[in-house]
């Protein structure tokens, strides 16, 4: 069998899981929204031969042969203090695709917001130079100065409560099979409405005391002269 050899993550791993904690135990506060931004592609798929309907004890039956029509990007933001999200279907997953969803958060979703505190992983486009290269430099000024940047460890998203609220929506209205961008627009949005409607939060109970106890074998060990 062969083994890996996974070197241990060490201080900066620790020290951005604990900044992620604390900010999830920050009080709520309107100027300074806390809101995770996370994104997912979905593949486009059609069936040729097509299905068969609903029956009385029976799901929905679809043929196994399936045909590709290219894929898109689905970007979600949540704030879980609130029960909110916004989803965004673009056709794309880039650098520039997600300056866009950031002028949104910053002049749509969030006018009034001192700051937003967000929340994202290490992916390559999450950057606020991704502003620059959509922008002109004022413009992404503009946005960047209302973003207050913090970023996951590398192999933890599962800190990114808005990859835990894809996981959700994926269950829920993307894991069939569906062959054009219009209708994942339209499932996203309905869904997205339906969980801001019930104000379904997040209640985030794993603080940095539980990290330093759950998860001690990830700290350095710090020798005391």
């Amino acid at each position: 069998m062969k083994s890996w050899n996974i070197p241990k993550p060490g201080a900066r791993f620790v020290a951005k899981m604990e900044d992620i904690l604390d900010v999830y135990q920050r009080p709520y506060d309107p100027e300074y929204p806390q809101v995770c931004v996370d994104e997912i592609s979905k593949t486009l798929r059609s069936t040729p031969r097509g299905s068969l309907p609903l029956e009385p004890g029976q799901p929905r039956r679809e043929d196994y042969e399936y045909k590709r029509h290219g894929q898109c990007a689905l970007f979600l933001a949540i704030e879980p203090l609130q029960g909110f999200r916004r989803v965004w279907v673009s056709e794309r997953r880039t650098k520039l695709d997600f300056a866009q969803v950031l002028k949104e958060l910053v002049d749509e979703v969030y006018p009034d917001a001192k700051k937003i505190v967000l929340v994202v992983d290490n992916l390559n486009i999450h950057h606020p130079a991704c502003l620059y290269e959509r922008f002109p430099p004022a413009e992404a000024r503009r946005i960047a100065a209302k973003i207050e940047w913090h970023y996951t460890p590398e192999h933890a998203s599962w800190l990114n409560i808005a990859e835990c609220e894809l996981s959700v929506m994926w269950r829920q209205c993307l894991k069939s099979r569906i062959s054009d961008i219009q209708t994942v627009t339209e499932k996203a949005s309905v869904w997205q409405n339906q969980r801001n409607e019930q104000q379904v939060g997040v209640d985030w109970r794993f603080t940095t005391e539980d990290a330093r106890i759950k998860l001690k074998r990830l700290y350095p060990i710090v020798k005391v002269q």
